[in-house]
């Protein structure tokens, strides 16, 4: 496989913003109060490790399997989502990383359209849905919270 110098370079732009939401999730998994949270953002650091893994092994030369099934985390946020009470500091951490989410998942967005090979820009869009599951996990304790006003 031959990568163009631009799949090189989105490529390596999305190695970095995984490595950046690795060290988020990690740091802000240490740091939080709330039990549940800190699982979902352990959860979510291993999967955007798995992510990297993927940026890596095309950078590589290989094509990754894209026959992996999407988490259904849903059902598991709403089970777990039921504390009540946040403190201000969890609440900064979430929208730190929903916001975070919301520009990573574009980025793959554009990157997936500069793709030649059809199976890497398939390994991008698991990428992109797995990011945007993130953020619906986010923004659903959020709002369980009472830290989400939708108006």
């Amino acid at each position: 496989m031959n990568l163009t110098q631009k799949e090189i370079y989105l490529l390596n732009d999305q190695k970095g913003t995984e490595e950046l939401c690795i060290k988020k999730y990690t740091n802000y998994a240490t740091q939080v109060k709330d039990l549940q949270l800190k699982n979902m953002f352990e959860r979510h650091a291993q999967q955007e490790q798995q992510h990297l893994n993927t940026i890596n092994q095309i950078l590589g030369g290989q094509i990754p399997n894209t026959n992996q099934q999407p988490q259904q985390q849903n059902s598991q946020t709403q089970t777990m989502i039921k504390s009540g009470m946040s403190n201000q500091q969890d609440i900064d951490f979430c929208y730190d990383l929903l916001a975070t989410e919301k520009y990573v998942s574009s980025t793959y967005n554009i990157a997936i359209f500069e793709f030649n090979d059809h199976n890497i820009r398939l390994a991008l869009n698991h990428i992109q849905k797995e990011e945007q599951e993130h953020g619906e996990e986010i923004y659903n304790y959020l709002k369980s919270v009472g830290a989400y006003n939708i108006q």
